[in-house]
């Protein structure tokens, strides 16, 4: 696999297109901090790590509106990719649906959203947009 963060939000994508409640990705952790923040900021219901065999799985809970049963990530894209990356600084930003998406972005100080990185005037590189 030359990208697991791509095959990471393809997983997603295509659970959320076949309206699964539940997915199941293999780990690392780079995929545990998107992970981590994708719950914080409300896209995903849970989530929970599992420790089987060299590589472990993260098990990912999608969250649906009850009512419409539509997915809180409407899209999921990919920015930096091995053979071509996007770096940015803090003034240069990216600012994803005027600020109500969210950009994910590997900082020298861990992986962050693009608020984040902007407060302590770090740049990085752009992972994905989220919204």
């Amino acid at each position: 696999m030359t990208d697991p963060i791509a095959d990471y939000l393809t997983r997603l994508r295509n659970a959320i297109s076949a309206k699964h409640r539940v997915v199941e990705i293999p780990a690392s952790n780079l995929k545990k901090e998107i992970t981590k923040i994708l719950f914080e900021k409300g896209y995903i219901l849970n989530y929970k790590f599992v420790d089987d065999g060299p590589q472990g799985t993260i098990k990912v809970a999608l969250k649906y509106d009850p009512v419409n049963k539509v997915n809180a990530i409407k899209c999921l894209k990919r920015v930096s990719t091995p053979g071509l990356r996007k770096y940015t600084g803090y003034k240069n930003m990216p600012s994803v649906i005027n600020g109500l998406g969210i950009a994910i972005i590997s900082t020298s100080k861990g992986v962050m959203t693009d608020k984040e990185a902007a407060n302590l005037r770090i740049g990085g590189e752009v992972l994905c947009y989220v919204y």
